[in-house]
């Protein structure tokens, strides 16, 4: 049977000494691997886990149309995100957290010069620090990337390839997720989810 997280990870030592400030925060590009489907039965969902096969989110949605409340949980349960579509003259999915943070993402209607992709804004508000600041995903075909306000990559979804030369195909629901260092993977998989609302994909 094929297996669609990677069997074994690169571990790297970091002497940078920092105290991470959330247990998300990478310390190096790690990778993830998203598998579209849910858990549970008859619900749609996604099911993330890491680069050593660890199962480290979940999201289950349990309303058929994708109109109602859906949670990013991690392994345990524990609601990271909670997600609500809403639909008016633009559609847009919002996503909040306990800490306050609350983002929202929808299509940026700018046209793009090449016509070779599309693009959608992320404007995030914590109601601490009454600040905003804002994210963007690039979709290039089948890769779309996340960027924040300076065009840095802060990750990259893609199919996933098979690390071996037997040409397996993990199948069209089957991704992986790069995560670029000092970035928190649980907000880049909140923006992942919400994206994927909007796609018709959860």
């Amino acid at each position: 049977m094929v297996q669609i997280h990677p069997v074994q990870a690169l571990t790297v030592d970091t002497a940078a000494g920092e105290v991470k400030s959330s247990p998300y925060l990478t310390t190096e590009k790690e990778s993830f691997t998203i598998w579209m489907r849910s858990l549970v039965y008859h619900s749609k969902g996604c099911t993330v886990f890491d680069s050593k096969g660890n199962l480290l989110y979940r999201v289950d949605n349990y309303d058929s149309k994708s109109c109602g409340e859906v949670y990013l949980m991690d392994l345990y349960g524990e609601v990271l995100f909670e997600f609500q579509q809403k639909f008016g003259l633009f559609k847009s999915c919002e996503g909040c957290n306990s800490t306050g943070t609350r983002f929202r993402l929808r299509k940026n209607f700018k046209i793009s010069p090449r016509g070779s992709s599309s693009s959608y804004k992320v404007v995030m508000k914590s109601s601490k620090e009454d600040q905003q600041s804002c994210y963007k995903i690039v979709n290039h075909g089948s890769v779309f990337t996340i960027e924040d306000g300076s065009g840095r990559l802060m990750a990259e979804v893609k199919k996933k390839q098979s690390n071996n030369n037997n040409g397996l195909d993990f199948g069209e629901d089957v991704l992986t997720m790069v995560v670029e260092p000092q970035v928190d993977h649980s907000f880049i998989m909140g923006i992942v989810v919400a994206y994927g609302l909007l796609k018709c994909k959860l």
